[in-house]
């Protein structure tokens, strides 16, 4: 819980919003509860006027409030709309949507689904930040919008308080994503299972993965990831991995890279991390423990990796999120 009550999570539907991704802020966040079950956020939707929004769906919803909300809101959510217009071609934000997002506080955090980056670039608010969005529509945004850097391959991306993802499921990343930066491992994993989703889908994980369905035809590697977080402790290489598969180094790794969207001990250090992180938020176990038990040779190198994935020290990450 922050002081004051729930972190205030604002949603600002626009006309032709896509209605898959304007329900997942609610579902994701409205599903986050501290250890007593109180909320840790309290959710809303606006819209720009006060009135009714068109939806992608052939349908019209009425948001129960109007603009003047965002001047209380802590974070700000934008999902998608199918009714770009000029905006998309480099055009300036309608009056409306321009008077709405002045409204929001400084220092709110900003989050953008998909397309919705193309308001945000329109704004100004992603000048000189990283961003993505949805992986057809990188090329076109980094055109219009030159100013903005766009990473085109993962699925969302944390430029402090203003976050950008790409398209539909990676909307569920972002706001799993940001719960998990507020709250730690516990509070996210419980709105994972509640909402049926996997919590671990990192922003780095690439957004467009050419074959995401293994060939029926073809050994998938997914048993070996299983065998892999199972085994963190162990000294695994490339050689034991591809083994496990009964598969060619060379087969092993081009299978993986087409099933996860990275190489196998790129992911093998991934879920290291994770499990260090879980470790530190739920346990006491000195560092060098942790990192002997996610599979890290050393203390300095859990630090070395936390420091370059997450810029924070395991104590560091310990204090900010490890239980009380």
């Amino acid at each position: 819980m922050v002081a004051g009550g729930p972190h205030r999570v604002l949603v600002l539907a626009l006309n032709g919003v896509l209605t898959f991704e304007l329900g997942i802020p609610s579902r994701i966040f409205g599903s986050a509860k501290d250890s007593s079950g109180r909320p840790l956020y309290e959710v809303a939707i606006s819209s720009v006027d006060g009135g009714p929004v068109t939806t992608e769906s052939c349908m019209t919803v009425q948001p129960a409030n109007g603009p003047e909300v965002l001047a209380k809101a802590d974070t700000v959510v934008i999902p998608p709309t199918q009714l770009l217009g000029p905006i998309r071609a480099g055009g300036p934000l309608p009056e409306e949507i321009s008077l709405a997002l002045a409204m929001i506080r400084p220092r709110t955090r900003i989050v953008s689904l998909c397309t919705a980056a193309y308001v945000l670039a329109a704004a100004g608010i992603l000048d000189g930040r990283s961003a993505t969005t949805h992986w057809s529509e990188v090329e076109n945004l980094q055109q219009v919008f030159p100013r903005v850097r766009i990473d085109p391959k993962v699925l969302f991306v944390d430029d402090g308080d203003v976050l950008t993802s790409a398209g539909v499921a990676a909307a569920v990343d972002l706001c799993l994503h940001i719960v998990r930066r507020d709250h730690g491992t516990a509070v996210v994993n419980q709105v994972a299972r509640l909402c049926v989703v996997s919590p671990w889908r990192d922003g780095g994980q690439a957004q467009f993965i050419e074959r995401p369905v293994p060939d029926p035809t073809q050994a998938s590697t997914g048993s070996t990831r299983m065998w892999a977080v199972e085994n963190l402790q162990e000294s695994l290489s490339l050689q034991q991995l591809a083994s496990y598969a009964n598969m060619s180094l060379r087969t092993f790794t081009r299978r993986f890279r087409d099933e996860v969207g990275m190489a196998p001990l790129q992911w093998l250090t991934v879920q290291r991390v994770r499990a260090a992180r879980e470790l530190l938020e739920t346990t006491d176990l000195p560092i060098d423990v942790v990192a002997h038990q996610a599979g890290f040779a050393t203390g300095n190198s859990l630090r070395q990796h936390m420091r370059a994935t997450l810029g924070v020290s395991p104590s560091t990450y310990r204090r900010t999120f490890g239980r009380e």
